[in-house]
């Protein structure tokens, strides 16, 4: 394991949801809101995660 990795940590998804634990009374927010916000979050900070990671050197072609 890189220090990168161990400095700069890949963000994780939040918990999956659980489709029981919306009421379906029209709350505001919620529980499936606030799980959509949670993912667009994790898209962004797993987009800018990989940016941040070093570009692996291109492998050299096979000779022949």
């Amino acid at each position: 394991m890189s220090d990168a990795s161990v400095t700069d940590p890949q963000p994780l998804p939040p918990p999956p949801l659980d489709l029981d634990s919306c009421c379906g009374n029209g709350c505001d927010p919620c529980v499936v809101d606030l799980h959509d916000l949670a993912m667009d979050q994790y898209r962004q900070d797993l987009r800018a995660w990989r940016a941040r990671q070093p570009v692996p050197p291109a492998s050299e072609p096979a000779p022949g």
